[in-house]
């Protein structure tokens, strides 16, 4: 086991750096063996079988192609839940679950919230939030079938109570309103591909990522329209952002008319997140 470690370190460092190799390997042990990191400890000293080396030895050559480690187990950690993940959905962001403790915590314990979770992808905020929020009735529209079907089996191993519509935003309009609105929308600049990693660009789906250099606010204007109308008075509008578009935004969102617009860094020191509420006299309906 000390030499299959030391291996999988050896080959992994030079591509992912010393914090992000120990996490990989963690992942690895925890799919095959059911391990955590003390497991890893005790049995250092343990002869490997030829089954596992061959297992670990399958796992590192995808990963020296850049393959993320999440497509190869089929699984995510977001928001304290194991999550199905394929290559037909993005893989959840630690930032992302930042901004449910946003949402929940803006709550602040309301009860039977209608809220509308817009390109849901794998269904991770809809999900967490089904999970987090007391009873809340929960929408997530997503473009892609097959996103929709990974987003699904989530809900259903999670016992999570998410309603879910496929449908192409810019023609769909929802038939009742919602007392919150959030979406982590496709918001990279297409000139941006350069700067990306391999794992990014070669495995996850570009259609979930990108928006064209000439228009990058193009999802925020339409779910910000949808907003106008399916928002009850008072309701919230929440955004994960592209930092390089945050006050553009925070001004077209201010330009119709919403209220206590306000850009919000993440963890990492950088604005992430725009809120936004659509006035009313009350802060819910």
């Amino acid at each position: 086991m000390r030499a299959l470690l030391k291996k999988l370190r050896d080959a992994l460092r030079p591509i992912y750096g010393n914090g992000e190799t120990e996490a990989i390997i963690r992942i690895i042990f925890h799919y095959l063996k059911g391990w955590n990191t003390v497991d890893l400890l005790v049995h250092e000293q343990d002869p490997a079988s030829g089954f596992l080396q061959e297992e670990v030895n399958k796992i590192l050559g995808r990963l020296l192609k850049h393959e993320p480690i999440q497509y190869i187990t089929g699984e995510a950690r977001f928001h304290g839940l194991q999550l199905k993940v394929t290559p037909d959905v993005l893989i959840p962001r630690p930032e992302t679950a930042e901004l449910v403790d946003i949402i929940v915590d803006n709550a602040d314990n309301k009860e039977d919230l209608q809220v509308l979770d817009v390109c849901t992808g794998s269904g991770c905020i809809a999900v967490a939030l089904a999970r987090s929020l007391k009873f809340p009735s929960i929408t997530a529209v997503d473009i892609s079938s097959a996103a929709l079907e990974v987003a699904r089996e989530n809900s259903t191993a999670l016992k999570a109570k998410v309603k879910y519509v496929e449908a192409d935003i810019f023609k769909w309009t929802p038939a009742n309103t919602f007392d919150m609105i959030v979406s982590n929308p496709p918001y990279i600049d297409e000139s941006e591909k350069n700067g990306m990693d391999d794992n990014v660009l070669k495995y996850e789906p570009a259609q979930a990522l990108f928006v064209p250099d000439s228009n990058p606010l193009i999802f925020y204007k339409r779910i910000a329209s949808i907003a106008k109308d399916a928002l009850n008075p008072g309701g919230k509008l929440y955004f994960e952002i592209n930092p390089r578009h945050a006050d553009s935004l925070s001004s077209y969102l201010s330009g119709m008319d919403f209220s206590d617009v306000e850009i919000i860094k993440d963890s990492f020191d950088k604005e992430r997140f725009i809120t936004a509420s659509k006035k009313s006299d009350s802060k819910w309906h």
